[in-house]
């Protein structure tokens, strides 16, 4: 199963994909859609979903998961992260693929095993779990970081349902 994790953010934007398999995580690529700051908003916008449709085209994931952003404390830069966090649920959307969201603390306990883990901490666990992957922007590391909480959450549902279905009624 072909996994896209996506970061939202509205300057930076990471992507990763990963291969799924029972047990085993393949790092397929990451890298980051950045958007020019001296552009409009509907500019950067329509640059993020230009950016992430082609991730879309390239890499043909079946699945995307998506970090949930928390409440910034200036409302004109959490509107901003909400404008481009719906246009990270929507690209994919509009492909037909499933998309499912997680808390950054939920991301952060699911990958490291602490939920108020630092970014070097998420970093390094993603090198460890996918040593391919060579990951230098933390933006792509966290997009990693929900494509692997997500494919650990498939991966415990499929089995619960499994065992659903051999227990005697």
């Amino acid at each position: 199963m072909r996994i896209l994790g996506l970061d939202p953010g509205l300057k930076h934007t990471g992507w990763g994909v990963i291969d799924t398999a029972p047990g085993r995580l393949v790092h397929v690529a990451h890298g980051r859609v950045d958007t020019d700051d001296s552009a409009s908003l509907a500019q950067r916008l329509a640059t993020l979903h230009a950016g992430l449709e082609d991730v879309l085209d390239r890499f043909r994931p079946a699945e995307a998961a998506v970090e949930e952003t928390f409440v910034n404390t200036n409302p004109t830069a959490t509107l901003r992260l909400g404008m481009a966090r719906g246009v990270v649920l929507l690209v994919p959307a509009l492909s037909g693929i499933p998309v499912a969201e997680y808390g950054a603390n939920h991301v952060k306990k699911s990958v490291v095993g602490v939920g108020h883990a630092g970014k070097p901490q998420v970093q390094a666990m993603i090198a460890h779990l996918l040593p391919a992957a060579q990951v230098s922007t933390a933006d792509a590391a966290d997009a990693l970081a929900v494509a692997i909480c997500h494919a650990h959450h498939r991966e415990t549902q499929q089995r619960l349902a499994a065992v659903a279905h051999t227990v005697p009624r």
